[in-house]
């Protein structure tokens, strides 16, 4: 199943071109379970705010679009929203099968690359795409990245977390507040700080959040965690729990 509209009509490949020349634009990306997702307020809010700082306006009208992709015969399915063009934005939407995700305990390969406009979810992901290409490549499942004086920001695909004393800490920096972080930040207690490689040690575990939950993250470069540790569980529950949002 794959399918693309485009302002609420069929897609063209006119349009599609358009969009993939230009290179400028937001999105952002979502599993739809049930015809629901968590975080659709946040999802908006997101949408809403780039728009204004990348195109000088708001936007609304986004749930309709997805509510009109999904139609009458999908229930699951990974959607995301794409608003791309330079003078005349169109708002795209992809309906694809949903993913699963994979909830075996993640690998990460610090690299020193920091995203442009990190706070914004854009089109522009080619760094971040190399650099976890490359660490796959390497042997890992993901890039850690950090920036040249090595304070960890986020992975290429997802925020990052850490645990120390059965407590979540959420690394201070210049980051994308990804939708899956500010759901559990409003469930778990948690606090940021300023985290350096050198810092690692200090943490019994850690864990990545992104539209697919929660997942142990067992090493980043040479430091080892434990997926064991109860506070990763209790995360893992706590999203688990936290209501979904329907598309009417």
């Amino acid at each position: 199943m794959l399918r693309i509209e485009i302002d609420g009509g069929p897609a063209t490949p006119e349009q599609v071109a358009r969009g993939l020349l230009a290179n400028y634009g937001h999105f952002t990306a979502m599993q739809v379970r049930d015809r629901r997702v968590r975080g659709l307020e946040l999802h908006l809010r997101r949408l809403d705010s780039a728009h204004r700082e990348l195109y000088g306006q708001g936007l609304t009208g986004v749930a309709d679009l997805v509510s009109h992709a999904l139609a009458d015969d999908v229930r699951d399915a990974s959607v995301r929203v794409t608003v791309f063009g330079l003078d005349e934005p169109t708002t795209m939407v992809t309906v694809r099968p949903p993913h699963q995700g994979s909830s075996h305990p993640h690998s990460l390969l610090p690299v020193r690359y920091t995203r442009p406009l990190p706070h914004v979810k854009h089109t522009g992901g080619f760094g971040q795409l190399l650099h976890g290409r490359r660490a796959v490549a390497a042997g890992f499942d993901d890039a850690l990245l950090t920036t040249p004086d090595d304070v960890v920001v986020e992975s290429a695909i997802a925020n990052i977390g850490f645990v120390r004393d059965g407590r979540v800490v959420w690394p201070q920096a210049d980051w994308l507040h990804g939708i899956t972080m500010q759901l559990l930040e409003r469930e778990v207690p948690s606090h940021r700080e300023v985290v350096r490689l050198a810092d690692l040690r200090s943490f019994q575990a850690a864990f990545l959040s992104n539209s697919n939950g929660v997942v142990p993250v067992s090493r980043v470069g040479e430091v080892d965690f434990d997926v064991t540790e109860p506070t990763l569980t209790h995360l893992r529950t706590a999203y688990d729990a936290i209501p979904q949002d329907p598309f009417d």
